[in-house]
């Protein structure tokens, strides 16, 4: 790939990265819409693995496909891009173990954030579906950098 290439792509994958940031901030810690009230702050966690997502499943038909989809998709969907555009960012995040963990530890620092400014809750169910998007973005990546490279060498 020549040089100009790259620093295009460089930039970009950049400049998407904190697009990225900034949209997972404002949802993740200031959007009414996913039920960001600053008026009742108390602090809320479950550490009970799969606890929500059973939950969420048992009950879905009461709750209705947006709060189902929006609990469980969302969180998977939320850090897709992260997987994604980390790998092209820095080459030594192309490792599964290494995006496994980059994935799994910036999603405990959300949730703790999110802890202690008792905005949403701690709840290690969203560890598990953010860590499991990390990846899906990560598999979207090698797919897409496998198909570049067989098609350009």
């Amino acid at each position: 790939m020549k040089i100009k290439t790259k620093k295009k792509i460089q930039t970009v994958s950049i400049l998407l990265f904190l697009l990225y940031l900034v949209l997972l901030t404002y949802f993740l810690f200031f959007s009414e819409t996913f039920g960001r009230d600053y008026t009742e702050r108390a602090y809320s966690y479950n550490l009970q693995p799969f606890r929500e997502i059973g939950r969420f499943w048992k009950w879905r038909e009461e709750l209705g496909f947006a709060a189902v989809f929006t609990n469980l998709a969302g969180n998977v969907l939320g850090f897709l891009p992260f997987g994604a555009i980390l790998p092209v960012l820095n080459s030594r995040a192309r490792n599964f173990f290494v995006i496994i963990l980059l994935c799994f530890e910036f999603s405990l620092l959300v949730e703790c954030a999110q802890l202690i400014l008792k905005v949403g809750s701690f709840d290690v169910d969203d560890l598990i579906l953010n860590t499991f998007g990390g990846l899906l973005g990560f598999l979207i990546f090698t797919v897409c950098n496998h198909m570049r490279r067989k098609r350009y060498g």
